[in-house]
């Protein structure tokens, strides 16, 4: 048997049980048929075979990247963008709102995403009556950086319902100033609220899709968890599946059932349906049924169990009481869900493994993998509990170059414990990276580079005893997304019968300099045995 392509002369890096560094890997239609040296692997080159010389670069499986949000990143790039356009100050993103106000029919949103308040000259949020100047005509809204805060001009307030008797929703504040009078900031529960009525459309989020997926593509994400969107959920699935079908989408998904507007209604409905983790194919799965417990690690509103460093009276926000939480998320593991929630704060990750714990002793199960997604605040007792009852973490570790400064700040030596991944190797807790995207860049090389630094942007050491090493991140990203899936015999490494989801790199990632590991760059990205994405077509034919 021919194979349709072999990769020579590289340093594949196989993620195998061994760690196995090898030279080649031969492909035939989606499948790894081969992988080893290259007298072994040659055996397979026929006249038809297209054979690439990685000229000593690394191969790696396909990265897989276990909680972002795919839907959201794609409307985010419809929008003002603060992040691609690189606004640096509240002066220039306001003549880009003008800009886009001027072009807009009335009544139609202007959407501004990617703010953060620490990256821009006045170091503060927009206020309510900045943005009515800018129009009252249109519904404007500025969401936060990490999809927890958000602020309205009294136009999207209006429309969203909001008077001056509206009461703040259990979980969410609408801010108010001295007089009672609304700011326009709108924090998390009040911001997943206001979304209910500023959701894209169905033509706009499948346009978001596409553009989403080709990014990921080029940067090696060969199969990504989605952990939500605004909007109603099972509506985002259908139109997700469509894009896979129509192939606008590329990526492999494995859809999380949570939403940022309501997720508990989009959980039990599910339920009701029938509907259960494991559901799908190859190419769209249904995923763990998730909520949210607590808030942003960098609002700050995460819920810890002491106060913050930065503020004595300030312990963050719940979305839940465990009573709730165990009854909703219970009901899904009773089901066969896979079960996880969003939980950044050490005392919303005890609610979370409170919540595991009973709904194992009700209904047992073994090789549940049940989640927890972000688990910031990870102390040493929540970590023996991990362990204990067999949790799989999916921590973020970009989150400590990106945003190190600020948890440094918020937390101080809590930054020790804050997404633990060398605590999670020694004890053996099954763990897999994540960038969270759009709250940071997707990038996996950036990721890799921060869990291997543990360095923040500014140079400052966040938490470097729980440095990992290249392998060890590489791997996170890699064969642990898919255990999170329950999919490691499919992918995440190379190996023969595995899906040929393959990437490489423009350069050996094990020969580079660790402190520049976030400049490496994907080269080629193959998916199902096609190649998706190829920056240079230099190799040889």
């Amino acid at each position: 048997m021919h194979a349709d392509i072999v990769f020579t002369n590289g340093e594949v890096i196989t993620v195998d049980k061994n760690s196995s560094i090898m030279e080649a890997v031969a492909i035939k239609n989606h499948t790894i048929i081969s992988v080893g040296q290259i007298d072994v692997v040659s055996k397979f080159i026929g006249e038809n075979t297209r054979v690439i010389d990685l000229e000593g670069k690394s191969l790696l499986p396909g990265f897989i990247d276990p909680h972002l949000h795919l839907t959201i990143y794609g409307t985010n790039l419809l929008g003002i963008n603060c992040v691609s356009l690189e606004i640096d100050s509240l002066e220039i993103l306001y003549e880009e709102m003008k800009k886009r106000a001027a072009q807009t029919p009335r009544g139609e949103w202007i959407r501004v995403t990617g703010f953060n308040e620490q990256t821009v000259m006045e170091k503060r949020f927009p206020t309510i009556q900045e943005l009515d100047a800018i129009s009252t005509e249109h519904p404007i809204v500025i969401i936060r950086v990490c999809n927890h805060t958000s602020i309205a001009n009294s136009k999207a307030l209006e429309l969203a319902g909001f008077t001056k008797e509206s009461e703040n929703p259990v979980g969410g504040e609408i801010e108010r100033d001295s007089n009672g009078e609304f700011t326009g900031k709108m924090i998390e529960n009040a911001h997943m609220q206001l979304f209910t009525i500023a959701d894209y459309s169905a033509e706009e989020i499948v346009k978001g899709l596409k553009l989403a997926s080709q990014i990921f593509v080029e940067s090696g994400i060969t199969s990504l968890h989605d952990a939500g969107s605004y909007g109603w959920g099972p509506d985002i699935l259908k139109l997700m599946k469509k894009s896979i079908d129509s192939g606008d989408v590329k990526n492999r998904v494995y859809a999380l059932i949570g939403s940022l507007t309501d997720s508990e209604s989009f959980v039990r409905h599910m339920i009701d349906e029938g509907v259960v983790t494991g559901d799908g194919d190859e190419w769209f799965k249904i995923g763990p049924a998730k909520l949210f417990t607590d808030g942003s690690s960098t609002g700050p509103t995460l819920a810890t169990r002491e106060p913050y460093q930065s503020d004595p009276t300030d312990t963050g926000i719940l979305y839940y009481d465990q009573e709730r939480m165990n009854e909703v998320l219970g009901e899904a593991h009773s089901k066969g869900y896979q079960i996880t929630a969003h939980a950044q704060g050490d005392r919303a990750i005890e609610m979370v493994l409170n919540c595991i714990e009973e709904a194992l002793a009700k209904h047992p199960r073994t090789d549940h993998r049940h989640r927890i997604e972000h688990a910031g605040i990870a102390s040493i007792d929540l970590q023996e509990r991990m362990k204990e009852l067999g949790v799989v973490v999916i921590p973020n570790p970009a989150f400590m170059y990106v945003n190190g400064d600020a948890y440094l700040e918020y937390y101080g030596d809590r930054v020790n414990v804050m997404y633990p991944a060398k605590d999670y190797l020694a004890k053996g807790i099954p763990f897999a990276f994540a960038s969270d995207t759009p709250v940071v860049d997707h990038n996996p090389l950036l990721g890799i580079h921060a869990a291997v630094n543990r360095k923040t942007v500014s140079g400052q050491d966040a938490g470097i005893c729980q440095r990992v090493t290249v392998l060890d991140a590489i791997k996170a990203y890699t064969y642990m997304g898919a255990y999170a899936s329950f999919d490691e015999t499919q992918k995440g490494s190379i190996e023969v019968g595995k899906l040929a989801d393959l990437v490489v790199l423009d350069q050996s990632i094990l020969s580079a300099e660790i402190a520049s590991l976030k400049e490496i760059k994907v080269e080629m990205t193959m998916i199902d045995g096609r190649i998706e994405y190829e920056k240079q077509a230099s190799y040889q034919k």
